[in-house]
């Protein structure tokens, strides 16, 4: 089952515990040890769009069943609530984050969270609809660039990469940069990351840095991109996630197994064979 939920963060995380609320029929975690075929029980797991919420419906169709489980997959655009609603109980577990915000998230909310290993990777990207080349890039020029801390440095590394930038540290923000890290003097535009694909189409912006789930939820692709993020020993690979107390679920355990299963491998490498999305396993 696949449900599409959009923005307004806490009216999704009501609805999500109304439904936790409303007499479900999967198993406690003690009251099962097993998971049988005949008898599949339900996992809800929060997700983005895409990749995340396509790839778990792969694996509810193609590899769940005969594992002897059932995904009701909960479909989240924004980054704060499947963490949100996975701390409160009302999702089982989620799909959608990787480690530098999972980390901050743990750190700055108190999450007690557990995760598995990584599953795919979006590379970042800068887009442009002015110029053609990155390297037409004006001194002076407006930039728009997430306000989340840990992909924010992520997009400085691209800037980095592609010559506009210099010297980014992991602490690196737009705020902080020196006249020597930033010789253009580009002007940056923060906002939230669901916005970016928004902030492309104003005349104003010379650049936009796009995380990649929302270059594939608009039908982008890194093909076009002037600067894109290499996937070589990155740390920005995407993996399930869960509460500490529920690390002994076989569920979760089950479904952390079949995400790194070649067959969900193969078919992200055919679903996006232009590196898109890029297997992590």
């Amino acid at each position: 089952m696949r449900k599409s939920l959009t923005l307004l963060a806490t009216g999704i995380v009501t609805a999500l515990a109304l439904t936790a609320c409303g007499g479900s029929s999967t198993p406690s975690t003690q009251a099962t040890n097993t998971l049988d075929p005949a008898k599949p029980v339900t996992l809800k797991v929060g997700a983005s769009p895409v990749p995340h919420a396509k790839i778990l419906e792969f694996v509810n169709q193609e590899l769940a069943p005969k594992a002897g489980l059932k995904l009701d997959i909960k479909e989240i655009e924004d980054y704060q609530t499947p963490n949100t609603a996975l701390s409160d109980g009302s999702l089982d577990a989620n799909f959608y984050q990787h480690l530098p915000w999972f980390e901050d998230q743990v750190k700055t909310k108190g999450y007690k969270f557990g995760h598995g290993a990584g599953v795919h990777i979006e590379p970042y990207a800068a887009f442009s609809e002015k110029v053609q080349n990155i390297k037409d890039i004006q001194d002076g020029a407006k930039v728009a660039i997430t306000n989340d801390p840990s992909n924010q440095v992520r997009a400085l590394k691209v800037l980095q990469v592609a010559g506009l930038v210099k010297d980014i540290k992991e602490d690196s923000t737009v705020l902080t940069l020196s006249d020597a890290q930033n010789p253009k003097k580009l002007k940056f535009s923060e906002n939230q990351p669901e916005l970016l694909i928004n902030d492309l189409k104003d005349p104003s912006v010379d650049l936009a840095l796009i995380n990649g789930n929302f270059i594939l939820k608009a039908g982008l692709s890194t093909s076009k991109a002037l600067a894109v993020e290499s996937v070589n020993n990155n740390p920005y690979a995407n993996f399930l996630a869960w509460r500490e107390d529920s690390k002994d679920d076989v569920r979760i355990k089950k479904l952390d197994e079949l995400l790194h299963s070649p067959e969900v491998k193969a078919f992200i490498q055919k679903e996006w064979p232009n590196g898109d999305v890029t297997p992590a396993f």
